[in-house]
């Protein structure tokens, strides 16, 4: 155990105690600091520790920590408060190792005992935390198993209060676990997924079907973006007849008897799914272009604004800054020759939503009730590039947003 986190107290420590404020960040000492007390967020009546999942296989610590919140809050008393936690070493990539940090307020010893099982059993580490002396700093204790069975404490820190790094720690690991930037990155892991979801197969199989894409196109490939009930899909269906176009959608309908499947794995498995659909289409764009312009409702945008906006934690300003390469286009992903964002009030918005009267979709769901989500995904849109979104007015009438849209594309692909 010590070999692998020989350096456990190199890291830096951040908790969300509140997701609209920056996180509280800690490091490991010899000895005290002088600064005012780390856990300012803490009663004095509470216990304190932290979980913290580690494995080297990175699809059993993906599908563990998915699940691990949800037996935390049924196996913990009803006194505990779990909080999101990051382990990481400041701007160094991949470096991230996530957890959660446990408020215990019951005086149980059940609290112990669900944590203790769970450091003999699941690919966790465990700490305490305690607090000492009229000053009230706090100390570490990074639990192990003994031989025979029980806990014991490994380790002792002191816990100092740590500088807020440049960039959130939940932006460190994007690359490749929330975003995929590649074909090949993306079809490993559901390689890897083969044994334990067995969908896999199917899917890579048809994804092995899929036929090549090619950088240029004969014709254009107009893209439309948008959150829900924006009207994309009248506008594209009015496009597709305007143009004699073609039109497609991401992720493409070969890929619907598995979404509700991978839509329960985690971010890990199910945005590799939801990037392959985006190879899946591309190939699709590819045979179709060749004969007519083609329409394509959403593409890369949509996947990568989602992906980031919910990998990033607490506020908007914790997005990677404009023009990180999290933003960048994959480079062996068809490029569109045009993307057009269409943009509506969220009051407009929700009343088309009620009038259509459909059951609304995770991500909407989350739209609708989580107000600062909705705007890193809109933030995020603009800031992916290759091409970027040209932003659409969609408040008027349908028949005002296409002559719009039309004058846009004549434009910009001398329709």
């Amino acid at each position: 155990m010590m070999s692998r986190f020989g350096q456990w107290s190199s890291y830096v420590y951040a908790v969300d105690f509140d997701a609209n404020s920056d996180p509280i960040y800690f490091a490991l000492a010899s000895k005290h600091s002088e600064q005012p007390q780390v856990f300012r967020n803490v009663l004095a009546d509470e216990t304190c520790y932290s979980l913290h999942v580690q494995s080297d296989d990175q699809i059993e610590r993906a599908k563990f920590y998915g699940g691990l919140k949800n037996k935390l809050s049924k196996e913990l008393p009803p006194e505990c408060t779990i909080l999101e936690m990051f382990t990481f070493q400041p701007n160094v990539k991949d470096s991230v190792i996530k957890g959660y940090f446990i408020k215990d307020a019951s005086k149980s010893s059940a609290t112990e005992r669900v944590l203790g099982e769970l450091l003999r059993n699941d690919p966790v580490y465990v700490c305490s935390y305690l607090c000492g002396g009229e000053d009230r700093q706090w100390s570490q204790h990074l639990w192990s198993n003994t031989e025979d069975g029980w806990v014991e404490v490994l380790e002792k820190y002191c816990v100092v209060p740590a500088e807020k790094p440049e960039h959130h720690p939940s932006t460190l690991n994007i690359i490749n676990y929330d975003v995929f930037y590649s074909f090949e990155d993306a079809y490993k892991v559901l390689q890897q997924c083969v044994d334990i979801i067995p969908e896999s197969k199917a899917v890579l199989e048809l994804v092995d079907q899929r036929p090549e894409s090619k950088e240029k196109t004969a014709f254009p490939v107009i893209v439309i973006e948008g959150l829900d009930a924006t009207g994309k899909s009248t506008l594209t269906e009015s496009l597709t007849e305007a143009l004699g176009a073609t039109l497609l959608k991401s992720p493409p309908q070969c890929l619907s008897p598995w979404r509700a499947r991978f839509d329960t794995e985690p971010p890990l498995i199910r945005r590799a799914f939801y990037a392959l659909g985006n190879y899946l289409t591309a190939g699709q764009i590819g045979q179709e272009a060749r004969q007519a312009p083609v329409i394509v409702d959403r593409y890369w945008h949509s996947t990568a604004a989602y992906a980031i906006a919910t990998a990033v934690g607490g506020k908007l300003g914790n997005l990677p800054q404009a023009g990180s390469e999290v933003y960048g286009w994959p480079g062996d992903l068809l490029r569109p020759s045009l993307v057009l964002m269409l943009s509506l009030s969220s009051q407009e918005r929700m009343r088309r939503l009620q009038v259509r009267g459909q059951d609304k979709t995770m991500e909407e769901e989350e739209l609708e009730a989580n107000h600062l989500f909705r705007q890193k995904v809109e933030e995020a849109y603009q800031r992916v590039g290759g091409p970027a979104c040209i932003t659409v007015d969609a408040s008027p009438s349908p028949d005002q947003v296409l002559q719009q849209v039309l004058l846009l594309i004549r434009e910009k692909c001398h329709l």
